[in-house]
């Protein structure tokens, strides 16, 4: 591409410049550029013609008052690729030859394949793995092993009880006069057992919580836990729901299913809030060796903590992680003193912990909820952590005003009202 830049703007091309100009756009055009790519020899000639007449000034161009004509020319060779472009077996003359694809999966497969093998070009992905090593690599499941049903089964049970829906005479008149109910608890239950872990999973993925807690892994959470906040259970823990620090100040009650025998280990972790290290957390609740569901006849290794985002920090992010043992575990090392109002025995990292019992657990359920200030935050730092209360909010300075003059000159009329008691001010608002 040839580019003329003329740095003076009073200029009146003559019919000389309009001709050297469309002569050098005319050869350079991408056909033009093709044939003398060809012809070194030309190329170079015509690149000396098209420079010489570009450099000249004043009368020779016929061109009125021009300072200097600033002339761009890519003399850079024309280098084949280095190996075949993408779709370029394909005659584009000739589409209805190409094999149809005919279902979305033989299309799937088929990208899959593509993107799969190596190409000569680099990509953004070979940039960004070259900036950050770990972007993109293969995270690890940690979880229990999940055992996908038979699909034919499914169909099958499912095509059977639209049969017997449609034979269901009471059924078909409660629809027809729009007075059928569905219970909601049946559509959880089903909805637990069929894509609910994947949803989790995903919201896990969204909210950063296998990033923080777990790096480089995951698991699916195949176990279901109900938790409940206050005495009447009006709150519940979902999946990314907000609570507030009042809300979540007792003990929950929690609830899943359990295999009579099986010990399990309950963990409430924060990755939000610790003061001094982002990269650690602080442990919330700890209790290990839970038979069955029996949560109250576990072991408590770290005593409940109500919620403690600090004011100025936003949301924080409360986890609750359920690991299932393979038989009793010794957790002397992990007993915290009872009880613990010191931040530093609090000090806790969720992946060090599972590195050290990952023989003996698999993390099998996850729940999460999010909280921000509120007052009671305060009452927490002050009487149960004994600590003063770190706050990180911008306060504002008052408004700046000079000394009062007993005879302002040229001032507007709302003068004193800068100068008067109380902290609302008057002025300016009318």
């Amino acid at each position: 591409m040839l580019k003329l830049r003329f740095a003076s703007t009073l200029w009146s091309p003559s019919t000389t410049a309009i001709k050297y100009i469309n002569s050098a756009l005319t050869r350079f055009s991408p056909l033009g550029y093709r044939i003398f790519w060809k012809k070194k020899k030309n190329l170079n000639m015509a690149l000396r013609a098209v420079c010489a007449a570009a450099l000249r000034t004043g009368t020779g161009l016929g061109v009125n008052n021009a300072r200097t004509i600033v002339t761009t020319v890519p003399l850079h060779k024309c280098i084949p690729p280095l190996g075949p472009m993408p779709n370029e077996e394909i005659d584009v003359q000739n589409l209805e030859s190409l094999e149809k694809y005919r279902s979305y999966n033989r299309y799937f497969r088929q990208a899959e394949e593509a993107r799969s093998k190596p190409a000569w070009w680099k990509t953004y992905r070979s940039y960004v793995e070259k900036a950050d090593p770990e972007h993109g690599a293969e995270r690890v499941d940690i979880g229990l092993p999940y055992s996908r049903p038979c699909r034919t089964k499914e169909v099958r049970e499912r095509r059977q009880v639209m049969t017997d829906n449609k034979k269901n005479i009471f059924l078909e008149r409660a629809s027809r006069l729009r007075t059928f109910k569905i219970s909601l608890d049946r559509v959880q239950e089903t909805w637990e057992k069929t894509s609910g872990p994947f949803n989790i999973k995903r919201l896990a993925d969204h909210y950063g919580v296998f990033r923080d807690l777990f790096p480089m892994a995951y698991f699916l959470p195949q176990v279901s836990l109900r938790i409940y906040y206050c005495q009447d259970n009006s709150v519940q823990v979902h999946y990314g729901n907000r609570l507030t620090p009042t809300e979540a100040a007792t003990t929950p009650q929690i609830n899943f299913e359990a295999e009579e025998g099986s010990l399990w280990t309950l963990l409430l972790t924060c990755p939000d809030e610790h003061l001094l290290d982002s990269e650690a957390e602080y442990i919330h609740w700890l209790v290990g060796n839970i038979p069955g569901g029996a949560l109250q006849s576990g072991e408590e290794l770290c005593h409940y903590l109500p919620p403690f985002p600090v004011r100025g920090t936003g949301f924080h992010r409360y986890v609750f992680v359920l690991f299932k043992q393979e038989g009793s575990i010794n957790f002397q090392e992990d007993v915290r003193p009872s009880p613990c109002h010191s931040l530093v025995d609090r000090t806790f990292k969720t992946v060090d912990f599972y590195r050290k019992h990952q023989d003996s657990m698999t993390p099998a359920g996850l729940a999460f909820f999010q909280c921000q200030w509120d007052e009671s935050v305060t009452s927490t730092f002050h009487n149960t952590l004994n600590i003063r209360e770190p706050v990180f909010e911008f306060i504002r300075p008052p408004v700046y005003h000079p000394p009062q003059v007993k005879y302002p000159h040229r001032q507007p009329l709302r003068y004193l009202d800068r100068y008067r008691d109380g902290k609302e001010h008057t002025y300016g608002i009318y």
